[in-house]
């Protein structure tokens, strides 16, 4: 997938830290068998499907266990000029959230200009799982992302909440909050999803 609704500065800051992390692994590529995955969630990959939301920093997760650079902040403009700074979230961990066993292996590829396909395959969860990662926390921002998916005609509330409870019996400890965020993350579907012509 190309990320065409992502705002083009966005867009340069966040291929650049990939570039980055592509750099340093040139020196390793005898000793790979296959690219290293990154798989992105957060507001990085809402903004790559939706332009909605412009996030601070890069949540992913590696296939490998990579030593990253340290240089892996870059400053872009945003869409009215003002300066920011984008990161790749090097404290991100996809334990704490629900996420579905599946997800990684059900993510889609994210097409990125300059980037090796034989050292990085660069993927992005799917609309569903991205959603599905969003309900354990449901901060505003969560449920934002979660609107903007919607409206974008990218979500159907049956199949993200069969997803968010296939992933909740992988998970300990009390589960009524995010039952109740299921049923929340439902009606945010309903409410935001494009209208069908009858």
């Amino acid at each position: 997938m190309k990320a065409t609704k992502a705002w083009p500065g966005y867009l340069d800051a966040f291929a650049e830290i990939v570039r980055r992390i592509q750099s340093s692994l040139h020196g390793s590529r005898a000793m790979l068998t296959e690219p290293v995955r990154i798989f992105v969630a957060g507001g990085a990959a809402v903004h790559a499907y939706t332009g909605a939301r412009i996030s601070a920093d890069i949540d992913a997760t590696l296939s490998r266990r990579v030593l990253l650079p340290e240089n892996l902040e870059v400053s872009y403009r945003d869409r009215d000029g003002t300066p920011r700074v984008l990161y790749f979230d090097r404290q991100y961990n996809d334990t704490l959230g629900l996420l579905h066993e599946n997800a990684y292996e059900d993510s889609v590829t994210l097409e990125v200009e300059g980037i090796d396909r034989n050292l990085i395959d660069l993927r992005v969860l799917s609309p569903t799982d991205l959603a599905v990662s969003k309900i354990a926390r449901m901060a505003p921002n969560d449920r934002e992302d979660i609107r903007s998916l919607a409206a974008a005609g990218l979500l159907d509330e049956e199949a993200v909440r069969a997803r968010a409870e296939e992933a909740l019996a992988g998970y300990i400890g009390d589960s009524r909050m995010v039952r109740i965020a299921i049923d929340e993350a439902g009606e945010i579907i309903r409410a935001a999803a494009p209208r069908k012509r009858k």
